[in-house]
């Protein structure tokens, strides 16, 4: 199978986001912080969501943190998702701060809070950021 790649249905990683996931593709997570808040932010943007600075830095943060909640897909929303169904799709609060929705690997016993670390699955053209539990 074939997983697309990340961006808008056809592809397409945008200026913003590309060095979010040159770092997934070295196995680290980096994120963009604020030059003028200082707050740590995800998703990749363009502006700040709390001040509207365009100014920022990039950190790499520790990618582990506890589940806040999760869906089982059942439906494969894309063809290529058809023989992963059914999965996770997680909303996981890291301890750096922001909250990230990723796919998580061997869910069973999911539970609320539940500590979690990465797993960076590589495709042919990119990296995904996924989590496992952190037992």
């Amino acid at each position: 199978m074939t997983t697309p790649a990340p961006g808008p249905p056809g592809g397409g990683i945008d200026a913003d986001s590309a060095p979010f996931w040159a770092a997934l593709r070295l196995e680290r997570l980096e994120l963009q912080r604020c030059a003028a808040c200082a707050r740590l932010r995800f998703p990749p943007m363009g502006r700040c969501p709390w001040c509207t600075s365009d100014r920022h830095d990039r950190e790499d943060v520790d990618a582990r943190g506890e589940v806040y909640s999760w869906i089982v897909v059942h439906r494969a929303f894309r063809p290529q998702f058809t023989a992963d169904v059914p999965y996770v799709v997680a909303t996981v609060d890291l301890d750096a701060g922001p909250r990230v929705a990723v796919r998580l690997d061997r869910a069973d016993g999911i539970d609320f809070g539940m500590r979690v670390r990465p797993l960076f699955h590589h495709h042919p053209d990119w990296t995904e950021l996924r989590m496992v539990p952190d037992a």
